[in-house]
């Protein structure tokens, strides 16, 4: 026995295979079962078999009739939104833990320094966005702080390049998605997410801005919030760094902004400006919203996977 959980990967493109060579190289907990695609010459196919990992290119259904699929406890989902709810259906009922990194949010999202914890044992998380898992720990930040959390609104730049098949297919979850995240997990009464592609090139590293509308805190409160929670991000995303110095401008009563669904509102804005590069463990370094995608991903089923070996061992 290796004293580790077993886990399996549906989705051999980029996300997926570079959460492989993540959870062979750094998991603590978890070791790698099988590796599944669609695309029998996809790159990540040829890379797990020659790492030894079990794989097949006929999808949930091949993955169900591999011999490792008894063991395998715990499953990522590194698919698209429609083919997430065919593939937990046939996990849950098989009794398989499964991490969500569609936009499907069939299970309760996820992000890792805000509400891990409460949701250790479901048996489906969602991972979010990208866009979300680099700035929702922003917005939840501020309202930690704050007695009111009015507006959170958040601009999650990407290179063009590192913008795939999935990503494309799925522009309206993405923000849908983001934006309830944003009020459900980050605690803005509104949310609001916009994404860009960006074609420069060279490819630019992911940048994402994030804007607020709070009440009941002060500039330093709120500015240290952020730093204690950008390095909590930092312990497993070591790219993820404020660009600048956090900014602040008073909304007086004289001239308040307009919020649909909420009104007239006064407080205090704050902008923030990030920036997530990528541990280029597979994908380039710009690709940081790939990269926080996979490495919020492992960290969420890592814990659960050290939970549950605990509760074995005990």
């Amino acid at each position: 026995m290796s004293g580790k959980i077993k886990c399996a990967i549906i989705g051999s493109g980029n996300i997926g295979t570079d959460l492989m060579i993540k959870i062979m190289r750094t998991s603590k907990n978890l070791e790698m079962g099988a590796m599944v695609g669609i695309d029998p010459a996809s790159d990540g196919l040829a890379r797990a078999a020659r790492m030894g990992v079990a794989t097949t290119h006929d999808g949930i259904e091949g993955l169900t009739r591999l011999p490792e699929y008894k063991d395998i406890q715990v499953v990522f989902d590194a698919t698209s939104a429609k083919a997430h709810l065919t593939n937990d259906a046939i996990l849950r009922r098989d009794g398989k833990k499964v991490i969500d990194l569609t936009p499907a949010a069939v299970g309760p999202f996820i992000i890792p320094v805000v509400n891990l914890k409460d949701n250790l044992d479901q048996p489906n998380v969602n991972m979010v966005t990208c866009g979300g898992q680099a700035t929702i720990p922003i917005v939840h930040a501020v309202r930690r702080v704050a007695k009111r959390l009015v507006y959170g609104e958040i601009v999650a730049s990407i290179s063009s390049k590192s913008a795939g098949p999935g990503t494309r297919a799925n522009i309206d979850e993405f923000t849908e998605t983001t934006s309830k995240a944003i009020e459900t997990v980050g605690g803005a009464e509104k949310g609001k997410a916009i994404i860009i592609l960006n074609p420069a090139e060279p490819p630019l590293i992911m940048r994402d801005t994030v804007f607020t509308l709070s009440q009941g805190a002060s500039p330093e409160e709120i500015e240290a919030s952020i730093n204690e929670m950008v390095a909590e991000v930092q312990k497993y995303v070591p790219g993820y760094r404020l660009k600048q110095k956090v900014q602040f401008e008073h909304i007086g009563d004289n001239a308040p902004v307009n919020i649909p669904g909420i009104g007239e509102v006064s407080g205090l804005k704050t902008s923030v400006f990030l920036e997530v590069e990528g541990a280029a463990h597979y994908l380039p370094a710009y690709a940081g919203n790939l990269d926080i995608m996979t490495s919020a991903a492992l960290v969420t089923a890592d814990r659960w996977a050290e939970s549950k070996l605990k509760m074995e061992a005990a």
